[in-house]
């Protein structure tokens, strides 16, 4: 018989004293850190814990007593259940003083290396539609809120396209509007899921892996370009052409309108074929009258416009004359590679993805860029002392790694480089933090920009000068 689980303690008004890590708000019950979501500083309210631990707590709010002064009004309707833009109860202004304090903590605590003062954060100009790519799953299985779980409502239709409830797998929370992205992207994704439901399409059971509709991706650029993916789990010509003929009739901006066959496990479509239903494979953006080469299956980052404010931190802090020798490292589609070679004499890019690398090359090439050169493979492979060797020790680095910072390899390869500067750009302040922290023995941070690309997130993205030891 299994033991009934002990029955967690319901705190009352709990004051809630600041903002932590994965957006949460953070109050003290007795000395122990208690972490809660969709709570602001200043708030009063009751918290049922929902578990414990010696040195913290988690818990959810049941029922506020007291606002906090400094609380907005959340403008999405999926707010609260949706796993994105938390932090759309806090103002704006609050938003970046807590995403500078973020990037503060991080290379104090984490990098424990001398820093100079940081810069104020760069606050994004559109707090709101200001994403270029959102990926929707379909699913067989829709999340019932808790309004619609206590109004002993019977649902027949259980069909849903949007985002994954945040830990749930096989649950996907219907979306009626997001805000991230333009509004025809929300027409675009309703009118698929209408479509679909009306002509009997099946959607995605995760659990069970089977279903027609699998996912819906759609990209856009500062030029009005539209990139439109449906990747479909079985192989059904006809519902297939139907639907692909119904979105290219209803949606003439679609400038690439694209779709996958995806039957693998998991729904990364870098393995994948891409076929294209109509327009061109690519869409274009633009960036200080440069254009740059988008397919489906190429990274940019996700908000052009701070997407520009960011290469320009970059670039000032690379300090180009014009006769350096630049390696990017994580190049990605050559965005950076590119928008500093006018101001260097060589710019090398390494990257994971061959199709990125294509694309890296192809946008040298519409632009009439001549000195870059683009290499695929695993950066700690290629990165190496015969790479260095044949191709030129670097002047200036700039890396703009994933999420999980550097290879401590890449770490070893770029002091062995030794190149005057390194530009480190970075998507989590915590990993970099790290890496900083091996790269101090011969390296002393100069400069520190933080940069928010995401809004009503507790993401932020944060570009750091480090300067050889004299």
């Amino acid at each position: 018989m299994a033991r009934k689980r002990k029955q967690l303690p319901l705190l009352e008004k709990v004051t809630i004293t600041g903002v932590a890590a994965e957006g949460k708000a953070v109050a003290k019950v007795d000395g122990m850190a208690l972490f809660v979501p969709f709570a602001v500083p200043g708030d009063v309210a009751d918290i049922q814990l929902t578990r414990k631990k010696s040195s913290f707590a988690e818990g959810r709010v049941v029922q506020f007593h007291t606002l906090s002064p400094v609380r907005s009004e959340s403008f999405c309707r999926h707010f609260g259940v949706c796993g994105g833009c938390k932090w759309q109860i806090l103002p704006y202004e609050e938003q970046l003083k807590y995403k500078q304090q973020q990037v503060t903590d991080n290379l104090t605590r984490i990098g424990k290396v001398e820093l100079p003062q940081i810069s104020p954060i760069l606050g994004a100009p559109r707090t709101t539609f200001y994403r270029n790519k959102l990926e929707f799953t379909f699913s067989n299985k829709r999340w019932l809120t808790e309004e619609e779980i206590t109004s002993d409502r019977e649902f027949a239709q259980m069909n849903a396209l949007g985002f994954h409830i945040p830990g749930m797998f096989d649950k996907v929370l219907d979306i009626d509007k997001c805000w991230l992205q333009d509004d025809l992207s929300n027409e675009i994704r309703n009118s698929v899921r209408s479509f679909c439901i009306d002509h009997g399409y099946s959607f995605f059971d995760l659990r069970n892996q089977n279903g027609l509709m699998r996912t819906l991706l759609i990209r856009n650029s500062s030029l009005g370009e539209w990139m439109v993916i449906v990747v479909f789990f079985e192989d059904d010509p006809e519902k297939r052409e139907q639907l692909m003929n119904h979105l290219a009739a209803q949606f003439p901006q679609i400038t690439s309108l694209l779709y996958i066959i995806n039957q693998k496990a998991n729904d990364t479509i870098t393995d994948q074929e891409v076929v294209v239903w109509k327009g061109r494979d690519h869409i274009i953006e633009e960036m200080e009258g440069l254009q740059f080469r988008i397919g489906p299956k190429s990274f940019y980052q996700t908000n052009s416009e701070q997407a520009h404010h960011l290469y320009e931190v970059a670039r000032s802090f690379a300090q180009l004359t014009g006769v350096e020798r630049v390696y990017d490292l994580y190049t990605g589609t050559g965005t950076i590679a590119n928008f500093i070679a006018r101001s260097a004499k060589e710019v090398i890019g390494i990257e994971y993805v061959e199709e990125a690398i294509k694309d890296a090359r192809v946008n040298s090439q519409i632009n009439g860029i001549h000195n870059t050169l683009f290499f695929a493979g695993d950066m700690k492979d290629v990165l190496t002392a015969g790479f260095i060797a044949e191709h030129g020790r670097p002047d200036v680095i700039i890396s703009d790694p994933p999420r999980a910072g550097m290879h401590e390899d890449v770490v070893n390869a770029i002091l062995f480089a030794a190149p005057e500067r390194i530009v480190y750009v970075s998507c989590n302040p915590a990993t970099q933090a790290r890496d900083l922290n091996l790269l101090d023995t011969a390296y002393r941070v100069t400069r520190v920009q933080p940069v928010d690309m995401f809004p009503h997130t507790h993401h932020v993205e944060n570009v750091v000068l480090l300067e050889k030891r004299g």
